[in-house]
């Protein structure tokens, strides 16, 4: 699963240029068939974070290695999103970081997660080059 995600999920230019980075957590309802039918983000440490998240996790439709019994709840997906340490010589992007925690946006959910009906898929590393 995590290698299909790191196959499938193309970061932004717009991620890319603000040095973005944070955590984003979705809760998805899938059918027998592993098709998607609700979507919800729980939680986002800016909004610019979610869309190719989305975006890739559209693409899973089918693709769940999910036993028959266990695709009747939700699932809790997180995602993890950072860049690569640039190459020596390299201007630091501390700046770009920086700017990008002051104008971020986080998404925050008010509905809580019923625990008992839902399973915690593994946590998804995104690492992107900003060079």
């Amino acid at each position: 699963m995590t290698q299909f995600f790191k196959d499938s999920i193309s970061v932004s230019p717009e991620i890319i240029k603000s040095k973005a980075n944070g955590t984003v957590v979705f809760k998805f309802t899938a059918d027998q068939k592993g098709t998607i039918q609700k979507l919800v983000i729980y939680y986002a440490d800016d909004a610019i974070l979610a869309p190719p998240l989305i975006a890739a996790l559209k693409k899973s439709d089918h693709k769940w290695v999910v036993p028959d019994n266990e695709k009747t709840h939700d699932f809790i997906l997180s995602f993890a999103v950072s860049f690569n340490a640039p190459a020596e010589g390299t201007p630091s992007p501390q700046k770009g970081v920086y700017n990008f925690y002051l104008k971020r946006k986080p998404i925050l959910s008010t509905n809580q997660v019923p625990l008992d009906n839902v399973t915690l898929l593994p946590a998804v590393l995104v690492k992107y080059s900003i060079d």
